[in-house]
């Protein structure tokens, strides 16, 4: 049919789409050219529904309390994407099983690996799991959307709670860190039934599919075709010996700069290092209002480069951004690309902290890599790999730093460069710890919950900062519950891990050639997903790697940047 098989269709409907899924099930194919156009129809088809299904989802984490839209994004899960998951599979196998497939373009290649992988692990039988699935981990979502604690006689969100724990004031800092933890117990039960269930879910959907585990399941259905599940514990490994002393170190800066004894959990975040400042000066406050902190970032995208500060005025004139925090809201922050509109909608929770400057400009970098790549023709070509996508946003968080000062003066802006700096040091062990978590989780789904609390405490031992958790063991056991990728994107996590690696070649590359950085970007960006993982890495000059000497360069340049800013 070619461009134009579809003009407008109101894809949250099956009935609207099923016309369509007709006519691609059952063309006449008699060639390599009525097989491209074929993949061109049905691409055109997939972006119509995925946008539908986006619109819903974003609707839905927008505002979790309004039960129409739960109910409107419920329903196309349970019966739209049921049937599109049946339809995908057919599809795929008429594509692979065609005589003509070998007589394909080599642009081809990469998009029908993927396909043979997903017909490989197709299993009807998994659909309705994936329905309950997805009901499961939209629950999880409203839980957290709706924690709100009572502090200072205020209602306030949690992200809004964030700056009493970068206060001077250890009391305050223990009070609301407290409040924060107490709110969270409330609902563990539940979590902890949810997670209890997710894991059963997923074990029987890999068992169905003809796999031993979830976790060799979730290797092929994320298409990890560059790396195994032995360089993830290598990954690991690294992160112990290279990572682990520098963070320590960080935090005998923090206990001696703050006059204490033993850290306590209101004494630094051990996911992002964050906390009071140790010479008591007034926390980082990047922007009072959303619209300051978009307007200090068209200015500094605008200073940094033409083409990534057209970008994000872009962004900014189609009015595709909710980044306010508020009751009801889903947690967390997002970049959810229109593949229709061929527009990114960007979703965060900002409360005026520097940690929320930091995501912007994260997601900002993920809708930098849509847009670079959205002149690719097929949904397959910009469907980027995840490792790759935290590159393109790992990445623009380093490569911003030298233009901070738009948000601050001289000192406050090397305190931020200094706090991110920290921040890396600080992820890659508890990115380690996600991982390792998710790793023994799934290879022993009949687990109970003690076992569970146990390893979870041990691993954090392993990666985690020293610290006195005094009467909140408890807590500490439960505190996985934070990370909702656990929840809604099982085995999502070590990405990050392997685009820091990334993003950090990048800024090392920026020191030397700052235009060659943006450069290397940039031609990176464009590929989609046109290239192998490796390949991409090698686009942008720099390497995949999870050995022990890579993580030494690379952390020997964030020691020596944190050793020239001051304290």
């Amino acid at each position: 049919m070619g461009p134009g098989f579809i003009t407008e269709v109101d894809a949250t409907i099956w009935e609207n789409i099923e016309p369509y899924t007709s006519d691609l099930l059952q063309r006449e194919l008699s060639c390599s050219g009525c097989l491209e156009s074929l993949i061109a129809d049905a691409s055109e088809l997939s972006e119509h529904v995925s946008e539908a299904g986006a619109l819903l989802y974003i609707e839905m984490t927008c505002d979790t309390e309004n039960e129409d839209k739960k109910v409107a994004f419920l329903t196309f899960v349970s019966q739209v994407s049921p049937k599109l998951s049946e339809f995908s599979d057919a599809l795929n196998r008429r594509i692979v099983n065609h005589p003509s497939v070998e007589e394909l373009p080599e642009r081809y290649d990469l998009m029908l690996r993927a396909i043979r992988t997903d017909v490989e692990i197709f299993r009807e039988e998994n659909i309705p799991l994936g329905v309950r699935e997805t009901e499961l981990v939209t629950e999880s979502q409203s839980i957290t959307g709706a924690m709100t604690v009572d502090f200072n006689g205020e209602e306030m969100t949690f992200p809004q709670m964030g700056s009493f724990l970068e206060s001077n004031d250890r009391s305050e800092r223990e009070s609301a860190w407290v409040a924060m933890s107490e709110r969270r117990m409330q609902d563990h039960d539940r979590l902890s039934q949810i997670f209890d269930e997710l894991i059963g879910i997923r074990h029987q959907m890999a068992l169905n599919a003809g796999f031993e585990s979830y976790t060799d399941f979730m290797f092929k259905a994320r298409h990890r075709f560059d790396y195994t599940v032995e360089d993830c514990l290598e990954f690991h490994n690294s992160v112990e010996s290279v990572c682990m002393p520098i963070l320590r170190e960080i935090n005998q800066e923090r206990s001696k700069g703050l006059g204490i004894g033993d850290l306590r959990p209101w004494d630094v975040n051990e996911k992002t290092g964050s906390g009071p400042d140790i010479h008591g000066r007034s926390p980082l406050r990047p922007f009072k209002t959303v619209d300051e902190m978009v307007k200090g970032l068209s200015e500094m995208f605008s200073d940094i480069s033409e083409d990534l500060g057209g970008m994000f005025e872009r962004l900014v004139e189609m009015d595709t951004l909710d980044l306010d925090t508020r009751k009801g809201k889903a947690p967390g922050g997002y970049q959810y690309y229109l593949e229709k509109s061929r527009v990114p909608f960007i979703f965060m929770n900002a409360a005026g902290l520097q940690s929320d400057l930091e995501t912007m400009i994260h997601e900002a970098g993920h809708a930098f890599h849509s847009l670079y790549c959205g002149h690719l023709e097929l949904i397959g070509e910009r469907d980027y790999p995840i490792e790759f996508a935290e590159v393109a946003s790992m990445s623009m968080e380093l490569l911003t730093q030298p233009w901070w000062n738009k948000f601050y003066d001289a000192e406050e802006a090397n305190r931020a460069r200094r706090t991110h700096l920290e921040g890396v040091v600080f992820l890659l062990p508890w990115i380690a710890t996600i991982d390792s978590f998710q790793h023994w989780i799934y290879a022993n789904p009949s687990h109970t919950r003690e076992e569970r609390a146990q390893v979870w405490q041990s691993i954090r031992d392993r990666f985690g900062s020293e610290m006195d958790w005094g009467d909140y063991t408890d807590f500490r056991g439960l505190s996985w519950q934070q990370q909702g990728h656990l929840f809604g994107a099982p085995f999502y996590y070590i990405e990050y891990g392997i685009a820091q690696l990334g993003s950090l070649q990048l800024w090392k590359t920026q020191m030397k050639d700052p235009q060659k950085a943006l450069d290397d970007y940039a031609n990176a960006m464009r590929l989609g997903n046109t290239r192998t993982l490796p390949d991409l890495f090698s686009a942008a000059d720099i390497k995949l790697g999870f050995d022990e000497s890579h993580f030494t360069s690379l952390m020997g340049d964030v020691e020596e940047a944190l050793s020239e800013l001051p304290i």
